[in-house]
């Protein structure tokens, strides 16, 4: 069975993903029994993390083609990309509900085809990669379920941004949003497209 790995990464202004020994403190599982509210015409923040609260998206290029196939679900699904942010173990989205199933359909097919592609492309991990599970592989690279919370006012909508675009900087992993590209932020502060289109709802 193949696995994933994840190493660390230096990010453009010569920093590093923390080190998964510090990622790791406080891990927070997502619990059973989450309740989804549907069909209100809310916009849903989604918050999900890679398998244990791991790093797995601590690279350039994990990071970059997860943002790809979000773009390429998001066409596919229809549905408004107001807000998000990749960190290196977990991701939020603030998303509109799709014209054709469910939030919860669309994030099982982009977390499926992220980890296939992620799992396709047959790197060679480089020195100082990290290895775990019995093979020295993860069984998975998603934790299971996600939280959904349903925004339903102008308010809310910007609390929930503020928080993702800040979360980067919060984290230390760099000291200003706009370097940090994998996130909506320079939409919303200069206008520009980024990474991928962004809607904005009013």
């Amino acid at each position: 069975m193949r696995g994933y790995h994840f190493w660390n990464s230096p990010l453009r202004n010569g920093t590093r993903v923390p080190h998964a020994s510090v990622l790791r403190v406080g891990i927070s599982l997502m619990p059973k029994g989450l309740k989804r509210y549907y069909g209100r015409g809310h916009l849903h923040f989604l918050t999900f993390s890679c398998y244990r609260r791991l790093p797995l998206l601590n690279t350039i290029q994990a990071r970059s083609l997860f943002v790809h196939a979000l773009g390429e679900i998001r066409e596919r699904y229809k549905f408004l990309l107001v807000g998000y942010v990749v960190m290196p173990d977990h991701v939020h989205l603030l998303i509109s509900e799709p014209a054709k199933g469910t939030p919860s359909v669309v994030l099982k097919v982009l977390k499926q085809r992220v980890s296939r592609d992620l799992r396709g492309s047959k790197r060679r991990a480089p020195s100082g990669q990290l290895r775990f599970g019995v093979d020295g592989e993860l069984p998975r690279f998603w934790q299971p379920r996600f939280y959904d919370f349903n925004v339903y006012s102008a308010k809310k909508r910007k609390e929930k941004l503020d928080y993702m675009h800040a979360n980067p900087v919060k984290r230390g992993l760099v000291n200003n949003p706009a370097a940090w590209i994998w996130s909506s932020w320079s939409f919303y502060a200069k206008g520009e497209a980024g990474l991928v289109p962004i809607d904005r709802v009013e």
